[in-house]
């Protein structure tokens, strides 16, 4: 089974799976609406804008493990992101990214080792798995801003 082979539900509650991106640079996300970092929606959705059309997507996976600061409800979720930052790019079911309980996608995604050699569980909300259309996967820190040169860099090496 890979990456795209498991099961997942939309934000909506639909039964899905990443397979409709398989073969395209996706960049994942955990996501939390009310984190400090959570401007990084803005970029993340920038990045959404400038390479959507290059077989690219970011995807995001709400999360309530960090300091409960994803408590909303799927409507709740979807209603603050899009209105607050415009968010296009899809988003999936609010899930576990850590622990007894953790989403076998991120499982998968958590073995990956950042520039930095971590490894292991998700830090905080906002950690950056870039997918590439061989399913080869980098890590970057929460603390990494989506447009920084480090994740812009390797999207356009990608997809060029």
């Amino acid at each position: 089974m890979t990456l795209y082979d498991i099961p997942v539900h939309t934000l909506s509650d639909e039964p899905s799976s990443l397979a409709p991106f398989e073969g395209k640079t996706v960049l994942i996300v955990n996501v939390a609406s009310k984190c400090g970092l959570t401007p990084q929606y803005e970029g993340l959705e920038a990045l959404q804008k400038r390479y959507e059309g290059r077989d690219f997507s970011v995807v995001g996976f709400p999360s309530n493990q960090f300091g409960a600061q994803e408590p909303g409800t799927a409507e709740e979720i979807q209603t603050f992101c899009s209105t607050t930052y415009g968010v296009s790019f899809p988003l999936f079911e609010k899930i576990d990214v850590n622990g007894e309980h953790r989403h076998p996608i991120y499982a998968e995604l958590t073995e990956t080792a950042d520039a930095e050699g971590y490894s292991g569980d998700i830090r905080w909300n906002f950690e950056k798995f870039l997918v590439a259309p061989d399913g080869h996967v980098q890590r970057f820190a929460p603390q990494v801003e989506p447009e920084d040169p480090a994740i812009t860099g390797a999207i356009e090496a990608l997809l060029s």
